[in-house]
């Protein structure tokens, strides 16, 4: 069925292509899973729509929905921009986490200016953050002392335990009543949003990104490049290009726009750090990348899709009796789904 629907598109409209896959592992996925309700006794149409009705039929789901978008593009962005010379950064999740705990550090000592400054100032921060925690794998890779698969992975939960440090250490707030968090940052420390919504300016962020990054790729010297060390790294390197500063630039890069994602988040959504700043953005957006290929405009559909996903798991908790993982069950299936392609093609 999924071939069938990749030939068909492909065939139509050759650029349509990165979309045609994504749409073949998305129904692929959603068959596996309807299987799994019916083996439990739940009826997936009305599952299905229950997410639908509750992320896409009212102006606060489906803003709610671009709520979960924004950090899903910019940690899909963080797997696609390395992917284009082979390195597989699955180290989002830190990278976001290093990212939101630079930027707190600026909201909370540089909290009396103005907002300009210093959301430009958390930013920045927030983008070296993740871009230097990358920037270590890259190294490793680089000088061929770890695969940057490994150390990015591992490198996750460092981070993660270095933002319980200070939530619970330094930075805990002491009219926090003993909760895990810092204090609440200053007006000047949050990120504009929409009118009587959580929609923030980090969309605007990230839809940017993604233009950028398809640019880069498509019209560029640099996107050149990248495409000669993916299609042969060693004719690459005999030719004189630069194939080592391209994986620690790569990787710094793609651990940057998480940092980002991590900046937003912390900012706009939960306005001061906790330890539970992500649900598994970082996981979901490696997830998203893969399905999409990389590809920029299978990146924006997947992002959509899954967040739609995430935000409507809630409700089948009462509508269908079931756990509130359910969402994280369906996103397994579909990595399992893309996997499987994925070792079947090669």
């Amino acid at each position: 069925m999924a071939d069938t629907l990749r030939a068909a598109l492909a065939f139509r409209h050759p650029r349509l292509e990165p979309v045609a896959r994504f749409g073949g592992l998305l129904v692929l996925g959603l068959a596996a899973f309807a299987l799994l309700l019916l083996v439990f006794g739940r009826n997936p149409v009305r599952a299905y729509a229950d997410i639908v009705a509750s992320t896409l039929g009212s102006a606060y789901g489906f803003s709610e929905t671009l709520v979960k978008v924004t950090p899903l593009l910019l940690t899909a962005l963080a797997v696609a921009v390395p992917s284009r010379i082979w390195l597989i950064n699955v180290g989002g999740e830190g990278q976001l986490f290093v990212g939101a705990l630079c930027a707190t550090g600026a909201a909370l000592y540089l909290g009396d200016w103005p907002r300009a400054p210093l959301l430009a100032v958390m930013a920045l921060l927030g983008f070296a953050g993740g871009g230097a925690w990358a920037a270590v794998a890259g190294v490793l890779r680089a000088r061929g002392w770890a695969s940057e698969t490994i150390s990015t992975l591992l490198l996750n939960y460092v981070a993660i335990l270095l933002v319980q440090y200070v939530v619970f250490g330094p930075w805990r707030d002491p009219e926090g009543v003993n909760y895990p968090q810092t204090a609440v940052f200053t007006d000047a420390a949050i990120v504009p949003s929409l009118p009587d919504s959580r929609v923030h300016a980090g969309l605007l962020v990230g839809l940017i990104a993604l233009a950028t990054f398809a640019f880069v790729v498509t019209r560029t010297r640099w996107g050149l490049d990248l495409r000669a060390i993916g299609g042969n790294v060693e004719a690459a390197r005999r030719l004189g290009l630069p194939v080592t500063r391209y994986v620690i630039v790569l990787m710094i890069v793609g651990g940057g726009l998480a940092g980002l994602a991590g900046m937003a988040e912390v900012s706009a959504i939960q306005g001061r750090l906790r330890p539970s700043l992500s649900p598994g953005y970082g996981y979901t957006g490696f997830l998203i990348s893969w399905m999409a290929a990389g590809h920029p405009a299978g990146i924006v559909g997947a992002a959509f899709v899954l967040a739609v996903i995430t935000a409507g798991g809630d409700i089948l908790q009462m509508t269908q009796a079931l756990p509130g993982s359910v969402a994280n069950i369906l996103m397994a299936v579909l990595l399992f789904v893309v996997l499987a392609r994925s070792g079947a093609r090669s």
